[in-house]
């Protein structure tokens, strides 16, 4: 099982958008997939129930308790909360094969996230290669000075940046039927898929990468 941690201290960063259109992802190529939830307000698992019956299926579970270990699916891609630190975000960042941090071009985020990317460098199982990070802006309109500013702040981040995903209608009209990017008409999203390519690139070769090897990384 690969797991993906969606992570930022930041509370609207777009950790959910990210998380509910990664799981509709997998979803739509047949992947068996549980959308985790750590939050309390239960945004994801809320974006679940919404979900019709007609789409591919998504599990979901509510991440607040220790259910890892009882997990069968190809990819758990988890939601985690505002605020989260200390033991509870070192306990999911071991369990986690991937963690992205999304963020939007604002210097609130910026400053939330600066002190919370020095954490990640000092966790163990990320400092051992065990975990790997990286990076994505979250409604970037790229002909902003925030946006300009964002891109020099990732690119000092020390960790891979995967592109930046737009400010689109698509992803709350979305969200309000239980749906993702992927489960629309690729002709009415061709400019979004495209924004999702590189992170997408990212998850599925180092996936493959990590099958060849035996599984996932060890922990």
């Amino acid at each position: 099982m690969s797991t993906v941690l969606i992570a930022n201290p930041k509370g609207g960063s777009g950790k959910t958008t990210l998380a509910t259109n990664l799981a509709g992802y997998f979803a739509t190529r047949g992947r068996h997939v549980v959308l985790s939830d750590m939050d309390r307000q239960r945004s994801a698992l809320q974006w679940l129930e919404r979900r019709p019956y007609k789409l591919p299926l998504i599990h979901g579970l509510d991440g607040r308790g220790d259910h890892t270990g009882s997990l069968s699916a190809d990819w758990n891609i988890v939601d985690s909360p505002a605020g989260l630190r200390g033991d509870k975000l070192s306990t999911a960042v071991k369990h986690a094969d991937w963690v992205i941090v999304p963020m939007q071009p604002s210097a609130f985020d910026m400053g939330a996230t600066r002190d919370f990317l020095q954490v990640l460098r000092e966790e163990k199982s990320i400092r051992k290669g065990h975990t790997f990070v990286a990076m994505i802006g979250m409604r970037v309109d790229s002909r902003t000075r925030a946006a300009s500013a964002l891109q020099d702040f990732l690119a000092e981040s020390g960790f891979p940046v995967l592109g930046n995903l737009r400010n689109a209608q698509v992803y709350a009209l979305a969200a309000e039927q239980g749906a993702s990017l992927f489960d629309v008409r690729p002709s009415q999203v061709s400019r979004d898929l495209q924004q999702w390519s590189p992170l997408l690139h990212w998850l599925v070769n180092a996936s493959k990468r990590a099958a060849k090897q035996g599984g996932s990384h060890a922990k």
